[in-house]
């Protein structure tokens, strides 16, 4: 729901996969535009047929990121959000995938390319994996927050509903005045 007094979104929940962490038509159930990531939302039923055709287009195998892969994509994406001026209010690095909530004066996806390009970067500079590996899928889910609730609600998923914590931010400062 949008607040009626901004046209300025509170924040974005941005949400991106490692490569290969969810294929379509796994048992795990899949998203696309109608079925989206949500607790209690349906997802695409398994598909096997779907599932295979998945696999044998991957041409690498799935990207984990260990803990201090993790740790670099963390602190990646504070500097990053501290040098564009964006607001970080929690950020939860997993082994396949990152979650972030995050405030700025620009487009989500611009957000989300950010993070994955300059982590690819600081991982390749750190010497971890191949020139040309895959880290990312293609894209990822930005979702708008346009009310203080429903930003509130994306930092608790983020922080507190995704199993035992691994590298993980919450905010420790003012929120922006915009």
């Amino acid at each position: 729901m949008k607040d009626s007094s901004s046209d300025i979104p509170h924040g974005y929940h941005i949400t991106f996969n490692c490569y290969g962490a969810r294929l379509h038509g796994d048992e795990k159930g899949s998203i696309d535009r109608k079925h989206f990531n949500t607790v209690g939302s349906p997802t695409i039923p398994a598909n096997q047929f779907w599932l295979k055709f998945e696999r044998d287009s991957m041409d690498q195998p799935p990207y984990i990121l260990d803990q201090p892969r993790r740790k670099i994509v963390l602190n990646t994406i504070m500097e990053v959000c501290a040098y564009r001026g964006w607001y970080l209010w929690a950020l939860h690095i997993r082994s396949n995938h990152v979650h972030a909530v995050v405030s700025g004066l620009c487009k989500p996806e611009k957000i989300l390319n950010d993070f994955k390009s300059y982590s690819s970067r600081r991982l390749n500079e750190a010497g971890y994996d191949y020139k040309g590996r895959k880290r990312w899928e293609r894209h990822g889910s930005t979702q708008y927050k346009w009310s203080a609730d429903t930003l509130a609600d994306a930092i608790e998923y983020v922080i507190y509903e995704q199993g035992e914590p691994m590298e993980c931010h919450i905010h420790d400062g003012d929120p922006p005045h915009w």
